[in-house]
């Protein structure tokens, strides 16, 4: 029977969910639509759909899972729902990270500017850049796979143990082996991290750049390269500060669900790291000018909508 923390922790879950699945809906049917009207599809709009079709499926199981932890946690003690359910929770979540370091990618090429011909002739090739770090993902993706195909195996031997105390002091093997693996599946999500702390260093050093070379020239620091500077660097920032709770949560969640199990401190931290699908939607569309003037426009109809008077009865 759910406790009372079990029905705070369902129901924060699904607010997050919905929070998600409101905002990566808009952007994809946004971009879809645009794609339909005009014919053509962008690199940038092309990154946003598939970074919200794969959110969109991370949260379906992002809300599974949470229904299975709240409900009915005992099923993880076996293989039948563990296995399926965690191999598609970080599938989903290795690709809705490695998307969104694509996009931090992308728009440090766009919109940074050095003048060394290594970064000019990456930002010739931008479109290729991002294929190349798409398909390293989906190899990161098998490897990462294997890996936690062999970290499920060992851990839930460790939890048919009855005593995971006594069982670890009696043979050190499987808990340093699941130690191992953990640290090889941390590399994995560090990764995407570091590619995406990367482009925000650089795309601070060319803002900082830019903006010097414009004191020089007297031509002030208020233009639209500028503009464009700080707006990308906000929104890489946002994303890297979602990306780091994401990260060290993720770590946490790990550690304490396979050494305390289930309890009401891995249920929050759980919440934590579901924040990064669940906000970072609003993050891009407040940093995409397209998906930000059809928030303004469906808000503009919504309030004169509301505002209309309503007919009189007959």
């Amino acid at each position: 029977m759910a406790t009372e923390m079990d029905k705070i922790f369902l129901t924060l879950a699904i607010v997050e969910f919905i929070i998600g699945m409101l905002g990566n809906v808009f952007i994809g049917l946004v971009n879809c639509s645009e794609g339909i009207k005009n014919q053509k599809v962008f690199s940038v709009d092309f990154i946003l759909t598939c970074l919200a079709i794969s959110t969109i499926g991370h949260l379906l199981v992002i809300l599974f899972d949470s229904c299975v932890v709240g409900l009915a946690p005992h099923l993880y003690a076996t293989d039948r729902v563990r296995r399926p359910v965690t191999m598609l929770w970080h599938m989903t979540n290795h690709l809705t990270t490695w998307l969104a370091t694509c996009l931090s990618i992308f728009y440090f090429f766009k919109i940074a500017h050095f003048p060394h011909s290594l970064f000019l002739w990456l930002r010739w090739r931008m479109n290729r850049v991002i294929a190349i770090l798409l398909t390293l993902s989906l190899f990161l993706l098998i490897f990462d796979c294997l890996v936690l195909e062999m970290f499920i195996d060992i851990s839930l031997n460790i939890i048919d143990k009855s005593n995971l105390t006594l069982y670890l002091d009696e043979s050190k093997t499987p808990y340093d082996k699941l130690s191992l693996l953990k640290i090889l599946l941390s590399l994995n999500s560090f990764i995407p991290f570091s590619l995406c702390l990367t482009s925000l260093l650089f795309l601070f050093l060319s803002l900082v750049r830019h903006t010097r070379n414009l004191k020089l020239s007297s031509l002030g620091s208020r233009d639209s390269s500028t503009e464009a500077h700080r707006r990308a660097m906000k929104m890489v920032m946002s994303l890297l500060f979602l990306f780091i709770v994401h990260f060290f949560s993720l770590q946490v969640a790990n550690w304490t669900f396979c050494i305390l199990g289930n309890n009401k401190y891995t249920q929050f931290v759980m919440l934590a790291l579901h924040a990064f699908p669940s906000c970072h939607s609003f993050i891009l569309i407040l940093g995409n000018s397209k998906l930000r003037q059809t928030v303004v426009r469906l808000l503009w109809h919504l309030r004169n909508y509301t505002k209309r008077p309503n007919p009189l009865p007959l």
